[in-house]
C-alpha cells in the first residue's frame, strides 16, 4: 500500500507559478513511479507528467511541456510539480498518483493503483 498526501494548490494569476507537493508513505519511495494528473470541471482526468523509479525517465503532456517540471526528493519521500507560466486553462484539481511496477503505460490513469486526495489549482485571467 502507498499513501499519498498532496499540498500546495491555490489561486494564482495568469503567468504565475505554484509548486505542488506529494508526500508518499508505505513503500520505499525510490521504487515508486510518481505521476501527476489533473481534472478540470466537466472534463476527463488527463495526464500531466510522470517520473519512473527504475529508469529515471520523465515525460510530460504536450500542453505543459517546458512550463511544468516534475522533481522528486527520495530522501524526503516527496514528489513535486513545479508549475510556471500558468494559464487559465491549467485550472483543475491536480492529483498525484503512484505505481510500484516496473513497466506500463504511465500516461494512462489506469496504470496507477494509488492516488492522492487532489488539490485545487485556479489560475485567474
Amino acid at each position: 500500500q502507498v499513501q499519498l498526501v498532496e499540498s500546495g494548490g491555490g489561486l494564482v494569476q495568469d503567468g504565475g507559478s505554484l509548486r505542488l507537493s506529494c508526500a508518499a508513505t508505505g513503500r520505499p519511495f525510490s521504487r515508486i513511479t510518481m505521476a501527476w494528473f489533473r481534472q478540470a470541471p466537466g472534463k476527463e482526468r488527463e495526464f500531466v507528467a510522470f517520473s519512473r523509479w527504475n529508469t529515471g525517465a520523465t515525460d510530460y503532456a504536450h500542453s505543459v511541456k517546458d512550463r511544468f517540471t516534475l522533481s522528486r526528493n527520495n530522501a524526503k519521500n516527496t514528489a513535486y510539480l513545479h508549475m510556471n507560466s500558468l494559464k487559465p486553462e491549467d485550472t483543475a484539481v491536480y492529483y498525484c498518483a503512484a505505481d510500484t511496477g516496473s513497466y506500463g503505460d504511465y500516461r494512462s490513469s489506469d496504470e496507477y493503483a494509488y492516488w492522492g486526495q487532489g488539490t485545487q489549482v485556479t489560475v485567474s485571467s
